[in-house]
């Protein structure tokens, strides 16, 4: 996938996570501040805005570290200093790339997933987005020879067992932890809005190649 396709992709990802602020907003109601989905919202509005059809950029590391800086200055939050991390160091890691191959999701989520546990001090198993972010990086890192329209379905799979496992988990950071086992049964939602990116990025694909 080269620069014009990501850049194309992400545009559709982002309109796709405004779009979810209703379902997110409900989820991190249960067990947040209930702001979770307007953060991503806010910060994905504004860089479905930055993706119209004068942006540019050199490579595909650059579209993701823009959109981290975008996310980083325009979310908010917990929220937007993490998944303004993630994107950001992800971009860092593949800077000067052409192509958006599974090695390269790869390394930009093994990238994102470092910076992200250094910032937040969190761990997998702590009920974060972690809890969906390293299980795609595992298995992205595993695809890595597959193309990326091949491997992208089984990394957002990874990703949503990821969310699936986070309903078992005590929260043990952020407002969730006040509540020590009535987190218990609901999902983490900041692993719901990391599922989703991927999940959106994977239905962009399928339907570039249905047509």
């Amino acid at each position: 996938m080269n620069t014009q396709e990501t850049i194309e992709m992400m545009r559709s990802v982002a309109h796709a996570m405004v779009q979810s602020e209703p379902m997110l907003t409900k989820f991190d109601q249960a067990i947040g501040d209930g702001d979770h989905g307007l953060g991503i919202e806010r910060g994905f509005s504004n860089v479905e805005a930055m993706l119209d059809e004068s942006f540019s950029a050199a490579d595909v590391g650059q579209v993701l570290q823009k959109i981290g800086t975008k996310l980083l200055s325009t979310m908010g939050g917990a929220s937007g200093a993490i998944f303004g991390t993630l994107f950001r160091a992800g971009a860092k890691s593949i800077a000067g790339a052409p192509q958006l191959t599974t090695e390269a999701l790869a390394q930009f989520l093994t990238a994102g997933l470092t910076a992200v546990c250094q910032r937040g001090g969190a761990s997998e198993g702590d009920k974060t987005m972690i809890d969906a972010l390293a299980p795609a990086a595992r298995k992205a890192a595993e695809l890595a020879e597959l193309e990326f329209e091949q491997a992208i379905a089984q990394v957002v799979e990874a990703a949503e067992q990821g969310v699936e496992q986070t309903k078992e988990m005590v929260a043990t950071t952020g407002k969730a932890k006040t509540l020590g086992e009535r987190s218990l049964g609901h999902p983490d939602p900041g692993a719901i809005s990391m599922s989703l990116i991927l999940k959106f990025m994977a239905e962009h694909v399928d339907a570039k190649v249905a047509v």
